[in-house]
């Protein structure tokens, strides 16, 4: 069964690898662009405790009989220091921040994505959200230590370009204008319901007849 539920409430060791305690945004130095080049998984499980007892929820995750399909992670920028670094600038403090999202490999080009995506945007709009920024990367290659989201993928789904940079643009949408698009999350969900791992195979014994 494949359900969507609070960052706060999963256990770090089903995140993708790289994310298990990643620290690259909580983090106040400047860090290289890259996923998993600081971690600490108790710190981490601390810090989302923090961002929900002080803002609320800053996270969903996709899951599928146990196990994580992926996950997308958001909080006001005050939460969020590694921004400050970025070179587009540093983020508008009247809307919470997108700062990543990672979906398992094998899920990929599925439409998990966009279920994530959907599914922080109805988040926030409920909580009375007007806007969502989020920082993207121009790269088009192998997102998996990125920590941002691909820029055409954002574009596809309603963001338009803030403050301009050619390698990491800060991005942001009205949400008012998707309160349609994230109202059928359900739906969304149920037409998901397909496999996203390889079914297992049991060996075929041919009779005479199939022969």
């Amino acid at each position: 069964m494949r359900k969507i539920v609070g960052l706060s409430i999963v256990d770090r060791d089903k995140l993708p690898t790289p994310c298990v305690g990643c620290l690259y945004w909580e983090s106040v130095e400047r860090l290289p662009f890259e996923c998993g080049v600081k971690c600490d998984a108790s710190e981490a499980n601390e810090r989302v405790r923090v961002i929900a007892d002080g803002w609320g929820e800053c996270g969903r995750v996709v899951v599928e009989d146990g196990e994580v399909l992926g996950f997308i992670k958001y909080a006001p920028p005050l939460y969020m220091p590694q921004a400050r670094h970025l070179p587009s600038g540093p983020p508008d403090s009247d809307a919470p921040l997108i700062t990543c999202m990672h979906v398992e490999a094998e899920a990929r080009r599925k439409g998990v994505g966009g279920l994530l995506l959907r599914a922080a945007m109805r988040d926030l709009a409920q909580r009375g959200e007007r806007s969502v920024q989020a920082y993207a990367t121009t790269f088009r290659g192998d997102m998996s230590s990125m920590p941002v989201v691909g820029v055409e993928f954002l574009l596809r789904n309603g963001f338009t370009v803030a403050h301009p940079h050619p390698q990491v643009p800060l991005l942001r949408v009205d949400l008012k204008s998707l309160v349609p698009w994230t109202e059928n999350l359900e739906a969304v969900l149920e037409s998901l319901r397909l496999p996203v791992r390889a079914p297992s195979r049991k060996p075929v014994t041919l009779s005479r007849d199939s022969r």
